[in-house]
């Protein structure tokens, strides 16, 4: 976390940014019928912060469009990240985030899963596993210290 006296990685290479998404009149009506898309994914998750470092997600390569994939008819939203090191002690945390991030704006209607990118990280198959299992989910939330840690990354760059 920021202010840690050792950080995992203390010289995350950064990343030029996406352009902000241009919305219509359309987007904005409510008796227009607007799927949610690989791109209203990204940009909900795209700048939450690190929880190390004064960055976004999309700063450090964390997130892309291109890692997030949705199936609006069957209410189906898969996101995967890739940590900035394979042995990120901050990779569940992250991982937490985006889960959080996505079931507090996202309709109810969606299943939401968040997982490593394959191969990008060192205890990949247990992270995952927490990150899937609703119970372990529940609990994290339910956990004063952790709940703050996560607001704090869902508030953005300060």
């Amino acid at each position: 976390m920021a202010g840690t006296a050792q950080l995992d990685n203390l010289n995350p290479t950064l990343f030029s940014t996406a352009s902000q998404r241009f919305c219509s009149t359309a987007d904005w009506d409510d008796d227009v019928y607007d799927p949610v898309d690989e791109r209203e994914i990204f940009d909900m998750v795209r700048d939450i912060q690190d929880p190390e470092h004064p960055l976004t997600l999309e700063q450090l390569n964390v997130v892309s469009e291109s890692l997030c994939s949705v199936d609006d008819a069957k209410g189906e939203v898969r996101v995967q990240f890739t940590p900035t090191i394979p042995h990120c002690s901050m990779a569940a945390l992250i991982g937490l985030s985006i889960r959080f991030k996505l079931l507090r704006s996202l309709p109810s209607r969606f299943k939401v899963r968040v997982l490593i990118t394959p191969g990008s990280h060192a205890s990949e198959e247990a992270v995952n596993k927490q990150l899937a299992d609703k119970e372990r989910v529940a609990a994290a939330l339910e956990n004063p210290h952790l709940l703050a840690v996560i607001n704090k990354c869902l508030a953005g760059v300060q």
